[in-house]
């Protein structure tokens, strides 16, 4: 059962392009639960184009994207807003449940790195640059008061704090990186064909199904050479992929 759309209060009054992106918003969900699922598609988009990259706008695209049978675009939206709210559990549910439908079942193996620092995958960038950000000012206000008082317990609050302060500063170090290098990619349409080299005439060496998510290398005369394993590798047509980068373009 799919949840009704995020509704919460989103925005502080700040305005985008002359629209007010709480109004946008608004609207854009009442088009939702009318079954207007194109309207409420193309004003979630105006919003995010317009700079409100929320997680919130995000799920609530992902869900008008299911409604509307585009389930390609649904996962590109739910991994964007997993990025952004990470420990949303109707949106875990929800692309859980999106992914049960793609043809393709590949798995989403993590590095060792992820696996060292499992808790990544549970923290936006935003929430462990704030952490970092607090551990610092706790660390060096214990640094400063244990130069005027050389007391045992601040000397092992400074130690804990100063264990906590490196946890958080490689987290976000490592968040940062992971999301930077993010070279995931989503099928869009009902099924692509992937070749040997970046032509039409090249050789088809297998199919992807809408959803799926691809290792996405490089793009070349519109044309992008995916990955989705060691032995499965090819061309696609770049307007056949999104990548799930929060900098990489919007698909139409």
């Amino acid at each position: 059962m799919m949840v009704l759309p995020a509704a919460g209060f989103l925005f502080v009054a700040v305005a985008w392009a002359g629209t007010n992106p709480e109004e946008a918003f608004f609207k854009a969900n009442q088009a939702y639960r009318e079954g207007r699922f194109q309207e409420a598609i193309a004003g979630y988009l105006d919003l995010i184009r317009s700079g409100c990259k929320r997680g919130a706008v995000y799920y609530n695209l992902g869900n008008a994207y299911l409604k509307a049978d585009r389930l390609g675009y649904a996962i590109w939206a739910y991994e964007r807003a997993l990025l952004l709210t990470p420990r949303d559990p109707d949106l875990r549910f929800n692309l859980s449940h999106a992914r049960d439908q793609t043809r393709d079942a590949l798995g989403d193996a993590g590095g060792f790195l992820e696996t060292l620092f499992f808790w990544l995958r549970s923290f936006s960038l935003q929430e462990l640059f704030w952490a970092f950000a607090g551990l610092n000012g706790f660390f060096w206000s214990l640094l400063l008061i244990r130069l005027f008082k050389r007391s045992e317990w601040v000397y092992y609050l400074l130690l804990v704090f100063m264990c906590l302060w490196c946890v958080a500063g490689l987290s976000f170090g490592l968040q940062y990186y992971r999301i930077a290098k993010d070279e995931r990619a989503v099928i869009l349409p009902k099924e692509v064909d992937i070749r040997a080299g970046p032509d039409p005439a090249d050789t088809v060496l297998f199919k992807l199904h809408e959803g799926t998510v691809v290792n996405h290398e490089r793009t070349d005369d519109g044309w992008s050479l995916i990955h989705v394993s060691d032995k499965k590798r090819g061309w696609v047509k770049q307007d056949a992929i999104a990548c799930i980068a929060d900098q990489a373009p919007i698909p139409d």
